[in-house]
């Protein structure tokens, strides 16, 4: 047989609401639906549900700015009380121009608006963060599925990011449970014989791209399984694996 992956997306899941349990959700959305978790499968859910989950939301009319985000907020052209609140998620700002803010966030992700979103969001002043901490996120949301399932699974939450140089945005892993995010073939050979110096798959990123096929960014899919891979379990994987490390990053 070919190899082949399957793309599951996980549809009825209601509102989520801050204390609400994100896995039970999509646990009951899978079982619903019948199309019950196997051994091996990778389960990819939305950062907004999981932030949702935790509370991670602010009300941009109790936000006050500073004057750093007056500041900027003129150069970038955004309301000043949304600038706080990227800073607030930040480290540092990679670039700024009007309609762009490129930031360092605090978890050593480099993406728009330090991942500050208002989109999906019930309230129109609210805005959505990243999750406090995504590997713990996913390890909490893999425990509960495991636990219920009685199946092995990996998760990655994941969130949509723009890229350098390419158009359009993608979705990338921001917190990973129980695989391992990173296959590297170095020291391996090609299909010729040639020993691969610098080849390393980023196997996260690739499936969470894969899932959002099905998720879509809006339409109420805030979940997918994606089945068949042939992958490396782990309890040790950490989205953090996937971030390039200052020294070898030539752009910063």
């Amino acid at each position: 047989m070919p190899r082949r992956i399957e793309i599951i997306a996980v549809t009825g899941l209601p509102e989520v609401q801050e204390g609400d349990d994100p896995a039970a959700m999509v646990f009951d959305a899978v079982e619903r639906q019948g199309t019950p978790l196997t051994t091996g499968d990778v389960v990819v859910v939305a950062q907004k549900i999981v932030s949702k989950a935790e509370g991670a939301i602010v009300d941009l009319e109790k936000v006050r700015p500073s004057e750093r985000a007056i500041e900027l907020a003129a150069t970038v052209r955004k309301d000043p009380r949304l600038v706080e609140v990227i800073l607030q998620q930040s480290e540092r700002i990679v670039r700024a121009a009007p309609g762009v803010l490129i930031t360092e966030t605090v978890h050593g992700l480099i993406c728009a608006n330090a991942g500050v979103d208002s989109s999906n969001s019930a309230v129109q002043s609210q805005v959505i963060t990243l999750p406090r901490d995504p590997d713990g996120s996913a390890r909490v949301i893999r425990s509960t599925l495991e636990s219920r399932a009685g199946v092995p699974v990996g998760v990655i939450v994941s969130d949509s990011f723009g890229r350098p140089w390419r158009e359009g945005s993608t979705n990338v892993a921001v917190g990973v449970a129980g695989i391992e995010p990173l296959d590297d073939a170095r020291g391996r050979g090609d299909d010729h014989g040639r020993i691969l110096l610098g080849t390393v798959v980023a196997v996260a990123d690739e499936i969470a791209s894969a899932a959002q096929l099905v998720m879509g960014e809006f339409g109420g899919v805030p979940a997918a399984i994606v089945r068949g891979l042939q992958i490396k379990m782990s309890d040790s994987g950490s989205a953090r694996a996937l971030q390039r490390s200052p020294k070898t990053d030539l752009f910063r």
